[in-house]
């Protein structure tokens, strides 16, 4: 049966339990296949340690670690086509990495290089959205736009990322039923990791899940375990391919809410001890999507101790050497921030920029820079 058929109230998707034993059926995945998994989920965990530091240190702006979603974002963007389209928040830096954005580019996007949001044209990766729910009826719009250009039908799939704290926004809600009433090639992928900042997923709804909310919008809803990168990956698939190709009675859409837990602030300019308390999050942490894999990948005998340890030393060095190509790149002038809000300045935006620069030249760069 399909996961996408029970009531999302019935429980969740699940394929391994916390300690890697199999209890779902597990998908049809080479042994190569599932190795590059695993590496990209201890790709995306090494960055995210290595971006929070030099945020610390003051090389880079405001980041928002991953840590702990993982399982989700690789999980999910490992069931993408390559004509398929990923339209991110501001937080998918693991999917980005899976559809091929280059570890330099999130970097140098962080830092406030504008260069970092040219997206390579291969990847489909849309930009990122920090906006709460913005991107939801962009990728609505997308997924028709294409479906209209092709007659009705279409060879992709939109997924659109985004979490729990967005489905209490109106562009939430509009953008699915939009999707619903047109039947457009969407997955929506909420990434309930319990906490909206410092909101918790009870004060967001009095639902029993999320994933419910897709019988609002008269198409279907699953709640898988987003710690789990098997399960995520199963319901994606099985929701990509409804999305190109439905059933009799079906509609194309879906609503998908993965379980869990970010184990970081929610950016780095959050102290998230003053409102979680530290059980919790261990709580979680023994629920890791990295190391159930990795038992999952040692018990079917596809992984041992030398393949991890050059795995990780091939991480190391990947990471490494992007942050040296972000932090080698020549820092764009500060007036270049105009030149990307609108194709063309507008009246306002040229009023701005010419005031910056008589301030710059003024008073000069440096006061810019004093606390």
């Amino acid at each position: 049966m399909s996961t996408l058929e029970p009531d999302p109230r019935d429980g969740m998707v699940q394929v391994l339990d916390e300690e890697g034993g199999v209890v779902g059926d597990v998908p049809d995945l080479s042994d190569e296949e599932f190795v590059a998994m695993y590496r990209h989920m201890k790709l995306a965990r090494h960055f995210d340690e290595r971006a929070v530091s030099l945020q610390r240190q003051g090389r880079m702006g405001t980041y928002p670690p991953l840590s702990g979603q993982e399982g989700a974002q690789v999980g999910s963007a490992f069931a993408l086509a390559e004509d398929d389209w990923l339209i991110p928040s501001y937080r998918e830096h693991g999917a980005a990495l899976v559809r091929g954005l280059p570890l330099r580019d999130t970097l140098l996007y962080w830092m406030g290089d504008e260069r970092g949001s040219l997206i390579p044209e291969d990847a489909n990766v849309f930009t990122p959205a920090v906006p709460i729910a913005s991107q939801v009826p962009h990728a609505t719009g997308m997924a028709w736009a294409d479906k209209l250009k092709n007659g009705g039908e279409t060879d992709k799939a939109f997924i659109c990322y985004f979490g729990d704290g967005a489905t209490s926004e109106g562009d939430f809600h509009e953008g699915l039923n939009f999707a619903g009433v047109f039947d457009t090639p969407t997955v929506f992928f909420c990434n309930n990791n319990q906490w909206a900042i410092s909101v918790p997923r009870e004060r967001q709804t009095a639902s029993e899940t999320l994933a419910q909310k897709a019988v609002a919008y008269g198409f279907e809803g699953v709640q898988v375990d987003g710690m789990d990168p098997l399960a995520v990956y199963k319901a994606t698939t099985e929701a990509l391919e409804k999305a190109k190709n439905p059933g009799e009675g079906e509609l194309r859409p879906t609503l998908i809410e993965a379980v869990q837990y970010r184990f970081g602030a929610h950016t780095t300019a959050d102290d998230p001890t003053v409102y979680r308390e530290d059980e919790e999050v261990e709580e979680w942490k023994r629920k890791d999507p990295i190391p159930r894999l990795e038992k999952f990948l040692r018990n079917q005998g596809i992984l041992d101790d030398d393949r991890v340890e050059t795995i990780e030393e091939s991480v190391r060095e990947e990471v490494a050497e992007a942050i040296d190509a972000a932090e080698s790149t020549v820092r764009p002038d500060p007036s270049t921030m105009f030149d990307h809000v609108f194709a063309e300045k507008t009246p306002e935006i040229q009023r701005q920029a010419e005031e910056f620069a008589r301030l710059r030249e003024e008073y000069g760069d440096e006061a810019f820079l004093e606390e």
